[in-house]
């Protein structure tokens, strides 16, 4: 059953978005002269479905606590550990807005992926050129400003099975310098779907939305390390 779900993910996966692309193609043209924010919840509605599709593939035993805390308007960051590729699916699925992302750039170089990254409005950053970095991040603080979502996972790269890793606070300055709440979320079971083993499982998985936590009042001394630890603590809960 693992491996005929693991091919069936896997056949979905490429079929969908070489299907799916011109339809996510055709509602962003609109975009470009004044629809952007229809245009993008239109997009979001199509990898929406595709994301639940996937997940009901899988098998997997989900439980989503917390939607309750996200608000449907305004900018927001979501914060949330990572420790598998599965987690993405998993916040197209429930999240229930737009939102955008940062991928590493080496990701504009995967065919039909790059795609669906850049119509999400997600943001590719060359972590090793400081200068382009921070004028990825600041596309993302204007993104929020403007009443936009993003996520962000502050630990830096995916955990696989090692537990929550620390975060850098740095990952942070979307939020704080955009004045946003930052929705932490926690994510439990995800690297056994699939990355544990090379073959699709149906695990127990738990996604966690908590409440929102303001960052326009805070403290400066308290927008860096501080919060960083709070945060990490609220998801370490949430994992529980």
């Amino acid at each position: 059953m693992a491996l005929l779900r693991t091919v069936a993910i896997f056949m979905v996966v490429i079929l969908a978005m070489v299907l799916l692309i011109p339809m996510g193609v055709l509602a962003f043209i609109p975009s470009l002269v004044g629809f952007k924010k229809l245009m993008a919840l239109c997009i979001y509605r199509i990898a929406q479905g595709w994301a639940r599709m996937l997940i009901r593939i899988t098998g997997c035993r989900l439980t989503v606590l917390g939607r309750e805390n996200i608000p449907r308007t305004g900018g927001v960051c979501f914060v949330s550990n990572h420790g598998s590729i599965f987690d993405i699916l998993l916040h197209l699925a429930y999240v229930g807005r737009p939102f955008g992302f940062v991928a590493k750039k080496e990701l504009v170089f995967v065919p039909m992926l790059n795609i669906w990254i850049f119509l999400l409005g997600g943001l590719f950053i060359d972590r090793k050129n400081v200068r382009k970095a921070i004028k990825t991040i600041n596309r993302g603080i204007e993104h929020i400003k403007a009443g936009g979502a993003m996520i962000i996972f502050p630990e830096g790269h995916r955990s696989r099975g090692q537990g929550l890793l620390p975060f850098h606070p740095g990952s942070l300055k979307l939020a704080t310098q955009a004045g946003a709440p930052i929705i932490p979320s926690g994510i439990a079971g995800s690297y056994e779907v699939f990355e544990k083993t090379g073959r699709i499982q149906a695990v127990p998985v738990k996604l966690v939305y908590e409440k929102p936590i303001n960052t326009a009042d805070l403290p400066h001394e308290e927008k860096k390390q501080i919060l960083a630890d709070r945060i990490r603590g609220v998801i370490a809960e949430a994992l529980l």
